[in-house]
């Protein structure tokens, strides 16, 4: 059965920490996986504005959790957060993008933060006491709130996998494609990309 994966987009939301997953995805999926990856956004919008001005179209909107078209896994990136609004800040304040974060979990999807998307998981009220990561800049924040926050590149627990900053989305998404769909894919896609996956995986199962 093609696993789903959706990333979900909304306006500020930094630009690598979502692209990077995707690319490592479609590899997955031409190498051999039996996934299919698109761009998302929570409410009818046809183009999302990132962190740093990228203007991106999207492939549509975000299923409800239990529909045909709902996503086993659903990454949510970061941005924002240190920059006090917009982004991540905004959508934590708002409180909207973390029900339906925490709608998913309940229905047993996996859920993926990248960089300070891990802010909106922990606002969802489904990190508990962690352990999970961030971006440094929302370390403090996050343990603030409860959260065990290690030193690790990667935290997996099971049902919830953080990433640290930007680039560290790639090493999520390629631990992710190891464990869906086996090491030999990982490393296809991991060669194809010239990328070395680095940093400590931390895997605390629940």
């Amino acid at each position: 059965m093609t696993t789903r994966i959706d990333v979900l987009l909304y306006d500020g939301f930094d630009e690598l920490d979502a692209v990077g997953p995707f690319e490592v995805f479609e590899n997955a999926a031409r190498a051999g996986a039996d996934c299919e990856v698109s761009l998302v956004t929570h409410e009818t919008q046809e183009r999302v504005t990132a962190s740093h001005g990228l203007d991106v179209g999207v492939d549509g909107t975000l299923a409800n959790p239990g529909d045909d078209d709902a996503p086993d896994v659903l990454v949510v990136p970061g941005g924002g957060w240190s920059a006090g609004e917009g982004g991540v800040r905004r959508e934590y304040d708002s409180g909207e993008l973390p029900e339906v974060i925490a709608a998913y979990h309940a229905a047993g999807t996996t859920i993926a933060s990248v960089c300070t998307g891990a802010m909106l998981l922990e606002r969802a009220g489904i990190l508990g006491t962690g352990p999970a990561i961030t971006h440094q800049s929302a370390v403090e924040d996050l343990r603030d709130a409860g959260v065990t926050v290690p030193n690790a590149r990667v935290v997996d627990t099971g049902q919830i996998v953080s990433a640290g900053g930007v680039t560290s989305g790639i090493d999520l998404a390629l631990h992710l494609t190891e464990r869906e769909f086996g090491k030999d894919v990982a490393e296809s896609v991991a060669t194809t990309l010239e990328y070395e996956p680095r940093g400590t995986i931390r895997i605390a199962r629940r």
